[in-house]
């Protein structure tokens, strides 16, 4: 286990909010650096979209001032074990400030999140491709429990 995924690495002076409209030109420029680019617009449409649903949250981290991170949230109903799941649509952390904790402060709010909400569990889904992130998600006590498939039903 590298020492940015030890238990005892601790993040200093951050603060986690929800995000706001405002804050389009953080959440577009870590999304596209999580590989899914995004312009503020488009970053402020889908801001307001998670508002307005309360099933879905979008928390941000900041050091500083400066937004370094975010965790993305959605619950719903599982029917196969008859309750609620908090999953993990998004986590990123910027480049620059990785290996400091963040990642680690951003699942823990996470999990304290989806227990407030009654969630029984939470799940996150990882690329294939995206090993150093797998380590991290280990390290922080998830396991892997499925294989994901997808098909691309075109724009909705």
């Amino acid at each position: 286990m590298s020492h940015a995924f030890s238990p005892g690495h601790r993040v200093l002076d951050v603060d986690l909010r929800n995000a706001m409209p405002t804050d389009a030109h953080d959440v577009a420029r870590l999304l596209s650096e999580l590989g899914y680019p995004c312009d503020p617009a488009d970053a402020a449409e889908r801001i307001s979209l998670i508002l307005a649903n309360d099933r879905q949250a979008l928390v941000l981290a900041r050091r500083e001032g400066a937004v370094c991170g975010l965790v993305a949230l959605d619950y719903m109903y599982y029917l196969p074990l008859g309750t609620t799941t908090c999953r993990v649509t998004a986590l990123v952390v910027a480049t620059s400030a990785q290996g400091q904790g963040i990642g680690r402060h951003l699942l823990k709010e996470a999990e304290r999140r989806a227990r407030s909400g009654g969630a029984a569990r939470i799940e996150l889904t990882s690329g294939s491709q995206r090993t150093e992130a797998h380590a991290f998600y280990q390290a922080c006590g998830y396991g892997g429990s499925s294989v994901r498939f997808v098909k691309a039903l075109g724009s909705a």
